[in-house]
């Protein structure tokens, strides 16, 4: 996967390496400190966090979910050849982020569900709908979304580090596997966090590196409609008929509402067609909304929400723009058009504007804090690799294997999700081969193609499911305009839940028998390395081990009142920032 063959720049000076080695540690001291401060013993401590979190780790980790590595090199390499439109994606955001928080959470809430699957099964009933949900969920997430990221990722190990792709790609997903698996999602939540803090600390730099070399915000009105490449010249126009606008940047580049019948990205595309796909993908993913689930109330997610929402504003300048200017300043490299040429700089020769964001790295970065970009890149990465983990295995355990093994007890749950994490992590080493040969630069577009042909009928079902009672027979709590009822609601699928409840309780009082009956005498004479193992998966024996006959969360329906203070303050704060949005967009309109 070569990007940079000519001056490349690896990272190999103390500095950087300090700096690396310093995130890691950072990074896994984190994610132990909260693997041990947690309960993670438990189906609703692994997979909800216990919903003990607070609003600052819900929106950091609705942001760190949601930003992966493949947003500094899709964002701003689309910027690169585009302009800003493709900040439409990332703006629209704020105000589909706020549908998440005070429509579509309360009734997940008040469901008491786990997985989205679980939502459609109670809502509807039978099996079908809810299983064909997690299978094509989790196809989503080993085949497209682990692909863009480890693509993406690659691009800045490799050519920081000179590293085999192998190496690079195994080392990080294993890493990211560790906390992933012996932490649950509390440990995710808290590393997310640090995460955030490295991404926007680490872009911000190189935003401001960026602007003093290009010579300010003007200075990029004024030069980036001229930066086309110098070599183009030499060119035999005869041999490859390439139009003028293929090496030319746009005249609407500085638009982010562009012509219906003209523009790349059409307006009525962007502010109705992004948000059908934002609207599937923040109110209906399991990855984000999971995050919401683990909030210890609603005002908590609400103000997780309005925290994801004011980062979401930041890509437009971190990445974006960023973007355009390695155009300005590299025309002949990130603006090629020679298929030769771009064969030469970055390996394909369908274009090479996917190198924006790391030409600028390796390039006008000093030592040091060239090693800081490549850690908000592993973070980027790492961060958005744990969140699909996480995400794929509670759908997988929760909604697969509980179908298969309805008496499966909480801890054969956690044992089998976390089984789950270890098979997708084979299955993304295996997948490597192909994201080699899928570097063209047509890899991000595919993805999101894929999400816009499904993106649709998802989101219909759910907003179908959520604001219209009469699509099937009422059930109680399960739509938002019945979600503070307190009417007794006997589920359509009452039969197998039921099922599931007595094989669970039966399991426990067995296990209970046997601990009270000389098994604790047994368990003593197990190694300590099974101890040990146990403890650091939060599995030991003891008193909180104890397997709970239901997740409490599904038998105590989570209270959605909130304090009068605090529900006006979100409520404030979300007004607010809506029309922070309106002006960004109508300055940039």
């Amino acid at each position: 996967m070569e990007v940079l063959s000519s001056d490349k720049v690896t990272i190999n000076n103390p500095a950087d390496i300090t700096i690396i080695v310093g995130y890691f540690i950072m990074v896994i001291g984190v994610g132990i400190w909260a693997m041990f401060r947690t309960s993670r013993g438990t189906v609703g401590g692994y997979f909800l966090a216990g919903r003990t979190m607070t609003w600052w780790p819900v929106g950091a980790s609705l942001f760190a979910s949601n930003i992966g590595s493949g947003h500094f090199v899709g964002l701003a390499g689309t910027g690169a050849a585009s302009g800003i439109a493709v900040g439409g994606f990332e703006w629209n955001a704020l105000f589909i982020v706020l549908l998440l928080g005070w429509l579509f959470v309360p009734v997940y809430l008040t469901a008491g569900v786990i997985t989205m699957p679980q939502y459609l099964k109670k809502r509807f009933g039978g099996t079908r709908i809810s299983l064909y949900l997690s299978v094509i969920s989790l196809f989503l997430y080993i085949f497209t979304k682990i692909s863009v990221d480890m693509f993406s990722g690659a691009v800045f190990i490799q050519q920081a580090l000179g590293w085999n792709i192998y190496v690079a790609v195994i080392t990080l997903l294993l890493i990211t596997a560790l906390y992933t698996v012996t932490g649950g999602l509390a440990a995710l939540m808290y590393t997310d966090t640090v995460q955030t803090v490295v991404i926007i600390v680490g872009a911000f730099v190189l935003t401001g590196f960026s602007f003093v070399e290009v010579g300010g915000y003007s200075a990029l009105l004024d030069q980036y409609r001229s930066a086309t490449p110098s070599n183009f010249s030499s060119m035999d126009p005869q041999r490859y008929n390439i139009s003028p606008q293929c090496y030319t940047p746009r005249q609407d580049a500085f638009s982010l509402l562009r012509n219906p019948t003209t523009g790349d990205l059409p307006w009525p595309g962007v502010v109705f067609g992004i948000a059908i796909v934002g609207g599937w993908y923040w109110c209906t993913d399991q990855v984000i909304v999971q995050r919401c689930l683990a909030a210890s109330s609603l005002t908590h997610v609400k103000a997780g929400c309005i925290m994801c929402g004011y980062l979401k504003l930041l890509p437009m300048f971190l990445m974006v723009f960023p973007g355009m200017i390695s155009r300005v300043l590299y025309p002949d490299e990130v603006g090629c058009v020679v298929p030769e040429e771009c064969k030469r700089v970055c390996g394909t020769e369908v274009g090479c504007s996917n190198i924006a964001y790391p030409k600028l790295v390796v390039s006008i970065m000093p030592n040091g804090l060239r090693g800081l970009m490549l850690a908000v890149m592993l973070a980027a990465l790492m961060s958005s690799l744990a969140s699909i983990f996480n995400s794929s295995s509670t759908l997988f355990t929760m909604d697969i294997w509980t179908r298969i093994r309805p008496q499966a007890t909480d801890r054969e749950l956690i044992i089998v999700g976390r089984v789950w994490v270890l098979c997708i992590v084979a299955i993304s080493i295996c997948w490597i081969p192909v994201v080699q040969v899928a570097q063209s630069g047509q890899l991000f577009d595919y993805i999101q193609s894929v999400s816009s042909y499904l993106a649709p009928p998802i989101a219909s079902v759910f907003f179908l499911a959520v604001f219209v009672k009469r699509v099937n027979e009422t059930l109680h709590r399960l739509v938002f305009s019945l979600r503070h009822s307190k009417e007794e609601r006997e589920d359509l699928d009452w039969e197998l839940e039921e099922k599931g409840r007595k094989a669970r309780r039966e399991a426990g009082e067995r296990r209970r028998e046997k601990n009270s009956s000389g098994a604790v005498a047994e368990e003593e004479e197990k190694s300590g390395i099974c101890h040990l193992v146990g403890r650091f998966c939060g599995s030991s024996s003891g008193s909180q081990s104890h397997e709970t006959d239901v997740p409490e969360e599904q038998e105590n329906l989570p209270d959605i009142s909130e304090d009068p203070v605090w529900k006006f303050t979100v409520d404030a704060n979300a007004l607010v920032m809506m029309a922070v949005a309106v002006f960004a967009w109508g300055y940039y309109a």
